[in-house]
C-alpha cells in the first residue's frame, strides 16, 4: 500500500511553535527537534502496524481504520482517537486526555516523501520524512 515502507525524518516546518502550543517544555522541544525519528509502516487493508524509533524511545503500535485507540506521545501526553482514510490521506483525530483538546494529524505520501501534518489550537506544523 502507499504508506508501506521505512521513513526517516528529513526536516520540520513550524514544529517548535506547534510543540510550544502543545505545552511541551523548552528542553523537551529542543530534544524533539533532533529526535532522529524513523517510522516503519506496514498496511494490510484497513489495518496498520507502525514501528517508531527515535533517540528517545521505540514503540510498536497496531491500529485499524475507524477504531478508537489510546496513544502516548514521546513527552507523555496521552491521547485517544482514531485514523480514517480520506482519499490518499490518512487523517487522525485525537483528544488529549488531560485537557480534552483536539489534535488533528494527517499523513500523505508525495513522491518519495511522507508528509505528516499537525494542527493543535490553530497552530499548524509538518514533519517531512524521506523513504529509506
Amino acid at each position: 500500500m502507499t504508506f508501506n515502507g521505512t521513513w526517516k525524518i528529513d526536516r520540520n516546518d513550524n514544529y517548535e511553535k506547534f510543540m510550544e502550543q502543545m505545552g511541551i517544555n523548552v528542553m523537551k522541544r529542543k530534544l524533539a527537534a533532533h529526535d532522529n525519528l524513523k517510522v516503519v509502516i506496514e498496511q494490510t487493508g484497513d489495518k496498520f502496524h507502525v514501528k517508531e524509533g527515535s533517540n528517545f524511545r521505540t514503540l510498536e503500535l497496531d491500529f485499524t481504520l475507524g477504531v478508537t485507540f489510546e496513544y502516548s506521545l514521546a513527552d507523555g501526553t496521552e491521547l485517544s482517537g482514531s485514523w480514517t482514510m480520506e482519499g490518499d490521506m490518512l487523517k487522525g483525530i485525537f483528544m488529549r486526555k488531560d485537557n480534552g483538546k483536539q489534535l488533528t494529524t494527517t499523513r500523505i505520501v508525495q513522491g518519495d516523501e511522507l508528509i505528516q501534518s499537525y494542527n493543535y489550537e490553530g497552530v499548524d506544523a509538518k514533519r517531512i520524512f524521506k523513504r529509506v
